[in-house]
């Protein structure tokens, strides 16, 4: 029962999802939901090396941004739209494999500096062979509406989702899952750490690269070095904890509140959202480690308690 039900609710939010670019015509509302699907997609595809094979990877906007720049680049020089964004997801996720066997051989704090490291490197690198802005050609921007990037970027959130809820229930997936536990425990019944580790690490930079790819259609323009910017991991982190970190909705739910609040935030108080969102992540991780997630669980177990000892009295 509470399968279907959760079944449900699944489909109901897409239907949501589809329905809305066609009730709505609000550019701003439009705009909200393609940043949220674009921070779900990278929010969920960093929770599979983070949450899934617990490896706290500080440089997932490297993947993100090689995503981006790929599909903007073959785009923008006249390739079908979905032949660069499978470019941009091959060729990010056969570079996450080449770096992931030496860097993956680190473990804890190393690995995180060592992939903020990378990420920092590439991001000078692209910021000095890129420095103009990449803007889409006049053709492209006479024939803009939100409804292609609209729907572009829900495909890219809903595959990742869809990816990280195959992933978890898989033999892959519990594996990871072993590793994130106990590396040595996980060792000793027979699970290979590395490639469990390597095989998070490339389906997470692949899935990175999608959301990338979102992005470049999506943005009018930008300058090419900003999807590198380590802002854009320190977001993704930051509302994968706060939603609930290892869980299917956690990311979602993050960066729908992250985005929706951020939004409100700078409306009415510029420039306080970084320090309110500093000060929420803080107060999540020491009073609610499993985040928005847990939270609600405690909630519904306190209804429902509260539920049963009225019935008692009643009953009494």
């Amino acid at each position: 029962m509470r399968r279907n039900v959760s079944v449900a609710a699944w489909f109901v939010l897409l239907a949501v999802c589809i329905v809305l670019p066609f009730s709505s015509e609000d550019s701003q509302v439009l705009t909200i939901a393609i940043q949220t699907f674009i921070l779900t997609a990278l929010a969920s595809s960093w929770n599979i090396i983070g949450g899934f094979a617990g490896q706290i990877s500080l440089g997932h906007a490297a993947f993100f941004g090689m995503g981006t720049i790929i599909t903007r680049e073959l785009w923008l020089s006249g390739a079908p739209l979905p032949l660069s964004l499978a470019a941009a997801i091959v060729a990010t996720a056969l570079f996450a494999l080449i770096i992931g066997v030496p860097m993956l051989r680190f473990r804890g704090i190393y690995f995180s500096i060592g992939t903020l490291a990378l990420a920092v490197a590439i991001s000078l690198t692209i910021g000095n062979l890129f420095p103009g802005i990449t803007s889409m050609p006049v053709e492209a921007l006479r024939a803009y509406t939100f409804t292609d990037p609209y729907f572009l970027a829900l495909g890219a959130a809903v595959t990742t989702v869809a990816v990280a809820m195959l992933l978890r229930r898989s033999v892959v997936g519990l594996g990871m899952m072993a590793v994130r536990d106990d590396e040595a425990a996980a060792g000793a019944v027979g699970v290979d750490v590395l490639a469990h580790k390597l095989a998070a690490f490339a389906i997470s930079a692949a899935l990175a690269a999608l959301a990338g790819g979102a992005f470049a259609f999506f943005s009018v323009s930008y300058y090419p070095s900003y999807p590198f910017t380590a802002v854009w991991s320190f977001e993704t982190i930051l509302v994968t904890f706060v939603g609930g970190i290892g869980t299917i909705v956690g990311p979602i739910a993050g960066s729908a509140f992250f985005v929706i609040g951020r939004d409100t935030i700078a409306a009415n108080f510029e420039g306080f959202q970084v320090i309110g969102f500093g000060v929420l992540f803080i107060v999540v991780v020491l009073l609610v480690p499993g985040g928005m997630v847990e939270g609600a669980q405690r909630i519904g177990a306190w209804v429902v308690k509260q539920g049963q000892g009225r019935k008692r009295d009643v009953e009494g």
